[in-house]
């Protein structure tokens, strides 16, 4: 059997691109032969040094033919409802699409053809299905928790993201102001780290990020690779993020956290998340049991500053959060795509 897997955003390297990539893992392991769409032919490469993936048997190819003559294709849309043409066919939104004419009568036609329609949150399946008149069903993101491991602790406030604003706005400069502020009121043992792609969309925003930080124990590291964004999880007792602060969900869904993929991850190693109440993070995060959930900059510094006082809290809400990333392994990712291809 003969799958095709497309992803028109490959050289973002970001959370799309692990779920493109965990869905072809996943037909691997069910006997599929997997074929890539990519330009790149280093991708397998980039894939392997920036997630840790194997890459193995995965097949680069320039044009899959929009799944001409293979038995299943998966298809990241870009908003777009393509015709494809595979045994099987499956359509993947990452983004909560919005006002783009999703049902029109020719994307009614097209969609004839697609067998399932899958999201990667129950936030982006509230506009997907409003947007084109379907309805969708929502497979999570894996999230690679087997190579995640807590270490010993430090006083290390931790967010890893792109540093891209080309769609999401990221807002890393917003973790920034609240952390000198934490800094100014004693806690100068403690140090924040910033870490994520920047190969997109991102010289001028990180050019003023490293700006703001000059003078305090912020740290700043650029496009790293698996192994350094595992030891930052295993060494953090907090992640923030401030992922469309700012925005109306409603309004401006492309500008929130689709889900979260890093958030998990930290999770995972027992780190206490502390995130803005938007989008995705919603389904993550029971705030005030597996982490906290917040909606003003007050906030963030306020229960900050609480946890860094109650280190039995800390602990607590980190034991919680480890525990709730479980149910966003890649094993429950793999059941769940087998159910789908199954059906």
């Amino acid at each position: 059997m003969k799958a095709a897997i497309y992803n028109p955003y490959w050289d973002t390297l970001g959370g799309g691109e692990i779920y493109s990539f965990s869905f072809a893992k996943a037909l691997l392991e069910k006997g599929y032969d997997v074929y890539i769409q990519t330009p790149d032919p280093t991708l397998p490469k980039k894939l392997k040094v920036r997630f840790g993936v194997d890459t193995n048997n995965i097949q680069i190819v320039k044009d899959i033919k929009k799944g001409d003559g293979y038995d299943l294709c998966f298809w990241l849309s870009d908003g777009s409802i393509p015709l494809l043409h595979s045994r099987f066919n499956i359509l993947h939104f990452q983004f909560p699409f919005k006002n783009i004419n999703g049902s029109s009568l020719f994307n009614k036609m097209k969609l004839y053809r697609i067998n399932k329609v899958i999201c990667n949150s129950e936030f982006t399946k509230y506009f997907i299905d409003r947007e084109f008149k379907i309805k969708s069903s929502v497979l999570y993101p894996p999230v690679n928790i087997a190579d995640i491991k807590s270490k010993r602790k430090e006083n290390l406030i931790l967010y890893v993201g792109r540093f891209s604003q080309l769609t999401q706005r990221k807002n890393q400069h917003i973790l920034v102001d609240v952390f000198k502020k934490i800094y100014k009121k004693g806690y100068t043992d403690w140090k924040l780290v910033l870490a994520g792609g920047s190969e997109i969309g991102a010289y001028e925003y990180l050019k003023n990020i490293i700006r703001k930080s000059k003078g305090y124990p912020i740290e700043i590291i650029k496009s790293p690779d698996r192994n350094i964004i595992t030891d930052l999880y295993g060494r953090a007792k907090i992640f923030w993020s401030a992922v469309g602060y700012g925005y109306d969900g409603l309004k401006d869904p492309m500008k929130v956290e689709h889900f979260g993929i890093t958030l998990v991850e930290s999770m995972a190693a027992g780190v206490t998340p502390l995130v803005y109440n938007s989008g995705g993070y919603r389904e993550i995060v029971e705030d005030g049991h597996s982490g906290f959930l917040w909606d003003k900059k007050s906030q963030l510094l306020k229960k900050t500053l609480q946890v860094i006082e109650n280190k039995k809290q800390l602990a607590g809400i980190g034991s919680a959060a480890k525990n709730a990333a479980k149910k966003f392994s890649y094993e429950v990712f793999e059941k769940n795509v087998y159910e789908i291809i199954g059906s």
